[in-house]
């Protein structure tokens, strides 16, 4: 994939690592890159971060194709940049646009693009401990026609961001609300893939969990609302006598890539992992 490059002649002033938070911040440039039936991808490019005009009639405000993906760049011992396990956002990132009658894009086009992006923006990535470069690719429907049935042409984009922790408490236990009403995913549904209305669904549960004083959801799953899921955005993990016991992937949860990563290291280091069903009273 050969990628034009329009660069910013001035860039702007990087933010304190004490005021990053999380999202706020964004770098010089973007990526993107656009689809359509007849050319497929095309217009590969790396521009000045900016703003994007869009139809008022555009198909993702309407039926909600949109996907995306989250991973992180760090500086290393060496002074290089590096990317946590890209291949396997890559990999998710596919199924998801599968999954919303999207069209994907391969695994080493999108790594090829992320990597000359966070190259580019290298003196972004900040490297106080607990930061890094929150890297966010997306892409959505761009039909400029209404009407129920897949867009017939779609933008991918890719923006950076110098984060610091998710959570204003940083590492601090969060606390959680167990939510016995809404659901967020189902059987058949699209839990296992990360589209935007997965999101946009569990906001009611999650400003009803801010009210009550709590951080997080503890989404339950099933027919009677008693199967445990996961919690909010993050998967979770119980020790029960001595073994780590986590939710199975049925096709509700997504398969998270520092949940894959959790139970590699804790195997490794000697833990009996078991992933199945577990269920509340």
């Amino acid at each position: 994939m050969v990628i034009k490059l329009l660069v910013r002649s001035q860039q702007k002033n990087k933010p304190s690592h004490l005021t990053l938070g999380f999202g706020k911040h964004f770098t010089d440039h973007m990526f993107t890159m656009d689809f359509d039936k007849i050319s497929g991808w095309t217009n590969p490019q790396i521009m000045p971060f900016d703003d994007m005009s869009l139809n008022p009639a555009v198909s993702v405000f309407h039926y909600a194709q949109s996907v995306f993906e989250g991973l992180k760049a760090y500086i290393n011992e060496n002074g290089d940049a590096v990317i946590f396990r890209i291949y396997e956002n890559a990999r998710r990132f596919k199924k998801s646009c599968i999954r919303m009658a999207m069209p994907y894009i391969e695994e080493e086009d999108f790594v090829t693009a992320i990597h000359k992006l966070v190259k580019l923006e290298k003196s972004w990535i900040p490297t106080e401990p607990g930061t890094s470069l929150y890297i966010r690719p997306f892409m959505f429907a761009t039909d400029s026609v209404l009407g129920v049935h897949p867009s017939s042409t779609y933008k991918f984009v890719i923006i950076l961001s110098p984060v610091g922790h998710y959570y204003p408490t940083g590492l601090k236990p969060v606390s959680i609300s167990i939510n016995p009403i809404y659901s967020r995913s189902f059987f058949g549904g699209t839990g296992d893939v990360k589209c935007a209305a997965n999101y946009s669904i569990s906001l009611l549960a999650q400003k009803e969990a801010k009210e009550k004083g709590f951080d997080q959801v503890l989404w339950l799953g099933g027919k009677e609302h008693n199967i445990v899921s996961e919690v909010g955005a993050m998967n979770i993990m119980f020790v029960m006598n001595d073994e780590v016991v986590t939710p199975k992937l049925d096709g509700t949860i997504l398969a998270g890539v520092t949940r894959d990563s959790a139970i590699i290291l804790l195997k490794e280091w000697g833990y009996k992992v078991i992933e199945r069903d577990l269920t509340v009273d």
